[in-house]
């Protein structure tokens, strides 16, 4: 049996088979899942493409976190594919943008507001959107799981992306006193520098990532979006069935250490 035997998880945001998001559902699907995955735009036909690469293909959700028709329609679309008494039991937020022209590799002073705003919209305030688009199938409880990057420090080349994620990490804890009633969890995951599509785009994210070589005390697999992908699916499961409001570090030890 795996610890997601019978429990249908929607996972926000998987573009290709090398992001966090593809991982998740991944391994959800081997314990025992149902999964829907989410794409928009033109990544829509990508995302199509890659839910072949699955164990089991998914139903595909066009689904932009940032337009009020597509989160008021959530609820229908998921009733659509899984039926009429359709509910979910997780759902995970693997979303985020920031024009990395002007808001990252070093451009923190520069970053205009415009794109600022952007980033912490898609980033972080569509943590709370995709909540509340959701509750509706939750009735009887479950969790929702966001993917962050340590915001308690000042990165090199993050900049406006590092305050997009303290952001998400304060909506989390938001989320977790306001849903908690109600019997659903909300946590995040901390996850090492991982060489995803997104982290692609980071002007300077080697040395982002240099510093995992010597400081991370279990060590560091940049390729690996697994051990991830394992965290998230037990914050998914009922193994915590009393943690909420939570940041889970996965990144080999390297939040705990000194310089």
């Amino acid at each position: 049996m795996g610890i997601l035997d019978g429990k249908t998880i929607l996972v926000a945001g998987v573009t290709m088979d090398s992001s966090i998001g593809f991982a998740v559902a991944k391994y959800a699907q081997e314990q025992g899942a149902t999964v829907l995955i989410s794409n928009f735009g033109q990544a829509l036909r990508i995302t199509r493409r890659i839910a072949r690469r699955l164990p089991t293909e998914p139903p595909v959700l066009e689904l932009d976190v940032t337009d009020p028709e597509h989160l008021a329609g959530l609820a229908d679309a998921v009733r659509e594919h899984l039926g009429e008494d359709a509910h979910l039991d997780g759902v995970v937020h693997s979303i985020a943008y920031g024009n990395p022209e002007t808001l990252l590799g070093g451009k923190f002073l520069d970053g205009p507001w415009k794109d600022v705003a952007q980033a912490v919209q898609v980033s972080a305030y569509s943590f709370k959107s995709l909540a509340t688009a959701c509750r509706p199938l939750m009735g009887e409880g479950g969790s929702i799981v966001g993917l962050t990057f340590d915001a308690t420090t000042a990165w090199p080349v993050y900049d406006w992306m590092g305050v997009a994620k303290a952001a998400l990490e304060s909506c989390s804890r938001y989320l977790a006193r306001d849903l908690g009633p109600e019997g659903i969890r909300v946590n995040l995951v901390s996850a090492g520098p991982l060489r995803t599509l997104a982290a692609k785009a980071i002007p300077g994210f080697e040395e982002l990532e240099s510093m995992w070589t010597t400081r991370a005390p279990l060590g560091w697999d940049n390729t690996d979006q697994e051990p991830t992908a394992r965290a998230v699916c037990a914050l998914l499961s009922d193994l915590f069935p009393a943690t909420t409001g939570e940041i889970v570090h996965v990144d080999g030890g390297f939040h705990a250490m000194g310089a």
